[in-house]
């Protein structure tokens, strides 16, 4: 499966790259967008033959030296680059720690954390975006995951299936199309684990799914702003940190933050008030 997956990763960065981006000329017919496979090949350093053999998957396991021109060639950023080394089945790139799969439970310990940074909202998902653990602002804060038993509490599968989530997300498209890259990223670690290949399937039902998969984004726990429509304190605009915990690489612990006044700030302290009592 891998091979398959890094054939088609790789032409679907080739396809995004303007010619002029990279230096070379945009004249002369073009059958689609983006650089030819020579083009990478030349980029890259490698033979267009050779390059041809990677897109077609034909079993070929490149060394971590030519991971790296085709990394400079197709303009990967930090989690397209370490997603091209893991579908090669390559060591890990040497900026990234390795991964190893973690379903839960959260350490004792980490349940603490968040309980003792209440109110600020905080939660714990793996890379396949279940939750795992929160504390009790977080719990308010996304009231229809709480409704859920725990195994069904995946806040990719609450965005893409649960129409609700359309007006709960102000930016809804932005959020799906984030937390599939998320995704994406997870069957770069595992390909062949049952649950994301079971969630995967549940979700290639919905209308949204098969264009946005098929762009075969990545993205890893990073920093951003999320805004909701919550349903008892109104608007909220948060800043959301997410970060790989130490000793468990796929549990990210997110943490959720409002500007030191304003109106959200009001939000979130009703908010922290509510889920109290």
């Amino acid at each position: 499966m891998a091979t398959r997956e890094m054939a088609e990763f790789l032409r679907s960065r080739r396809d995004r790259i303007k010619p002029s981006s990279v230096g070379l000329p945009d004249g002369g017919r073009r059958r689609a967008p983006g650089l030819r496979r020579a083009e990478v090949a030349l980029l890259a350093g490698i033979s267009p033959d050779y390059y041809m053999r990677l897109e077609q998957g034909r079993g070929i396991r490149p060394s971590p030296s030519v991971l790296d021109g085709l990394a400079r060639a197709l303009v990967l950023d930090d989690d397209e680059r370490d997603h091209l080394y893991r579908l090669a089945l390559a060591p890990p790139s040497p900026q990234s720690p390795p991964h190893a799969p973690a379903d839960g439970p959260v350490d004792p310990t980490v349940q603490r954390l968040l309980d003792a940074i209440d109110p600020v909202p905080a939660y714990v998902i793996n890379t396949r975006l279940d939750v795992l653990a929160w504390n009790r602002t977080a719990r308010a804060l996304m009231p229809h995951h709480a409704e859920l038993p725990w195994p069904r509490r995946n806040m990719l599968r609450y965005a893409l299936c649960d129409p609700r989530a359309r007006t709960f997300y102000v930016e809804w498209e932005e959020v799906a199309r984030h937390g599939l890259a998320q995704l994406r990223t997870a069957t770069g670690r595992d390909p062949d684990d049952p649950a994301t290949k079971a969630l995967i399937r549940e979700l290639s039902g919905t209308p949204w799914f098969r264009t946005w998969w098929d762009r075969q984004d990545v993205k890893g726990p990073g920093m951003g702003r999320k805004e909701y429509r919550h349903p008892e304190v109104g608007r909220l605009t948060l800043d959301y940190i997410g970060m790989v915990l130490p000793g468990t690489p796929d549990h990210q612990f997110v943490t959720l933050t409002a500007p030191e006044e304003g109106p959200t700030r009001t939000a979130l302290e009703k908010l922290a008030a509510l889920a109290r009592s």
